[in-house]
C-alpha cells in the first residue's frame, strides 16, 4: 500500500478499536486524532466527516467478521457440517467480544430509533447479510438431510440469535461466570432438536 492508503487503514484500524470500546456514538474525531497523535485536519483529509468513519468502520468490522467466521466456514461441507462450523465460529467471536464490545450489538442500540441515517443503513445492511448466510445455512442443512423436513429456518434464526445476546447480556453485562458454558450447552441442545436421523449420525 502506498503511504496515503497506510495511513488511513491505520486510522481504521484504531477507529474500530475505539468503537468497539466506546460504541460508534463514541468515536470522534478529535479523540481518534489523540490516538493517532494526529491533527483532526490530519483525520478528515482520509474520511470527510465523522458519519464518513462511522460507516467505514461498520464496513470494516463487517468485513473482518466475514473473514473470521464466514469464509472458513465454507470449507466445511455443505448443510450441518457448514452450519455448525458458522455457528462455533460466531459464539467464539462473541466469547472474545465479551472484554471488548462488539459494534452489532452496541449499534444497534445506538441507532434503533434512527430511521433515514447511513450508520444505521450501514449497520442493518452488515447483519441482513450475515442473518441471509445462516438462513441459507440452515435450509441446505435440511435438504442434505441434516435437520428434520418440518424445521423451520426463520424460528431457528430466531433462537440462534437469541442465544448470542443472551451470552452478551450475561457475559459482559451481568459478568455471569457460567454465561460461555450455558450458551454452548443451550446452542448444542438446540441443534440437536433440530437434527434428523443422518443429522444426528453425523
Amino acid at each position: 500500500m502506498r503511504k496515503g492508503e497506510q495511513t488511513r487503514a491505520a486510522i481504521l484500524d484504531a477507529a474500530l478499536d475505539l468503537a468497539s470500546r466506546d460504541g460508534l456514538e463514541g468515536l470522534t474525531i478529535g479523540l481518534l486524532a489523540e490516538r493517532m497523535q494526529m491533527s483532526k485536519s490530519g483525520v478528515f483529509a482520509h474520511f470527510g466527516s465523522r458519519e464518513d468513519l462511522q460507516v467505514e468502520v461498520v464496513r470494516e468490522y463487517h468485513r473482518r467478521f466475514e473473514d473470521e467466521v464466514f469464509f472458513p466456514s465454507l470449507r466445511e461441507p455443505r448443510g450441518l457440517p457448514r452450519l455448525r462450523s458458522m455457528i462455533s465460529r460466531w459464539i467464539e467471536k462473541r466469547i472474545q467480544e465479551v472484554t471488548t464490545g462488539c459494534i452489532y450489538i452496541s449499534g444497534a442500540v445506538e441507532y434503533d430509533d434512527r430511521p433515514d441515517n447511513p450508520v444505521r443503513e450501514q449497520l442493518v445492511s452488515s447483519v441482513t447479510m450475515w442473518r441471509a448466510a445462516l438462513t441459507r445455512a440452515i435450509s441446505q442443512a435440511i435438504d442434505e438431510g441434516h435437520l428434520r423436513a418440518d424445521t423451520d429456518a426463520q424460528l431457528m434464526l430466531f433462537e440462534l440469535y437469541s442465544f448470542t445476546l443472551g451470552l452478551h447480556h450475561d457475559a459482559r453485562f451481568l459478568h455471569l461466570p457460567d454465561a460461555v458454558r450455558l450458551t454452548w450447552a443451550a446452542l448444542e441442545k438446540l441443534i440437536v432438536s433440530y437434527q434428523s436421523g443422518e443429522g444426528a449420525s453425523r
